[in-house]
């Protein structure tokens, strides 16, 4: 018990911060705002879902990114590929033709349309699926900071060096959905999103679940960030920020619990994404 009380909740101190932002943000928001209020707190707070991820990053591991939003991003165009798809079936079917017919003709997304293309790209696909989407939502850039990881770690590239390098990514991931706007909607973005799984993600209801559901995203990923702090992969991580070389001379691999930890903030961020787009109901670069 002692050992939970610590690991999740971080001691006396953690456990009174935890309990009062819990009430703050079940309790006494949704009933002090109105619903158009707390739906923008729920925007906002999904960008609390990056803010956990450098503090992960940065805070305890040391490496300094600034390409956080990019692993956001691509949570949020992940969900809003699906809301998209499930959208364009629907007004497919209001037509009268059948969803498998949609997907190929009637019901690609409108902003395919404008841009004169009449089959669903195959990387499309996969998003027709919600469980799939889920996990692509997670894998797409917990590889994509793998990759990274390997690449600049591996060769020691660290501090503002790295900092710039995943910068320089976030702002070439941007110009690559801007200019393919036929693929992702360019400048615009996904647009129009109103259903989840027949759900209207639109009505006072639905956005105050939203809001919870995020809340409750939040509160997970720093329980989340707490045990795992405490676990020996935790103390490697903090030995790593305050002293590399000894931790390396120890013979473990530095490059390893560096990607790591890099790969667990991208997740994070990504999943903060897909609640922006449940919340907001678009996603733009």
């Amino acid at each position: 018990m002692n050992s939970f009380y610590r690991s999740f909740l971080g001691g006396r101190s953690g456990t009174v911060g935890l309990v009062v932002l819990s009430l703050l943000l079940l309790v006494v928001l949704p009933l002090s705002i109105d619903a158009f209020r707390l739906n923008m707190m729920g925007k906002y707070l999904s960008l609390a879902f990056v803010a956990i991820a450098l503090v992960m990053c940065w805070g305890y591991g040391g490496i300094m990114s600034l390409g956080q939003g990019l692993f956001w991003g691509l949570g949020g165009y992940c969900m809003a590929a699906f809301l998209k798809l499930e959208a364009a079936a629907n007004i497919a079917k209001e037509a009268g033709t059948d969803q498998i017919q949609a997907l190929t003709t009637v019901g690609i997304p409108d902003f395919m349309d404008w841009n004169q293309i009449t089959e669903l790209p195959w990387f499309w696909y996969p998003f027709k699926s919600f469980p799939l989407t889920l996990a692509l939502m997670i894998v797409i850039p917990t590889v994509i900071a793998y990759i990274v990881g390997v690449a600049m770690f591996k060769r020691r590239v660290g501090g503002v060096y790295f900092a710039i390098i995943t910068q320089a990514l976030c702002w070439a991931m941007e110009i690559l959905f801007v200019t393919r706007q036929g693929w992702t909607g360019g400048i615009n973005g996904i647009t129009d999103l109103r259903t989840l799984l027949g759900w209207d993600i639109r009505t006072p209801d639905a956005q105050m679940t939203i809001y919870f559901l995020t809340c409750i995203g939040i509160i997970g990923c720093i329980l989340f960030g707490r045990w795992l702090l405490n676990t020996k992969f935790g103390r490697l991580l903090l030995a790593v920020r305050d002293m590399e070389d000894r931790v390396r001379f120890s013979g473990y691999d530095v490059a390893n619990i560096k990607t790591m930890v890099f790969c667990i903030a991208a997740a994070m961020s990504s999943i903060g994404g897909a609640f922006f787009v449940l919340n907001v109901g678009f996603m733009s670069p």
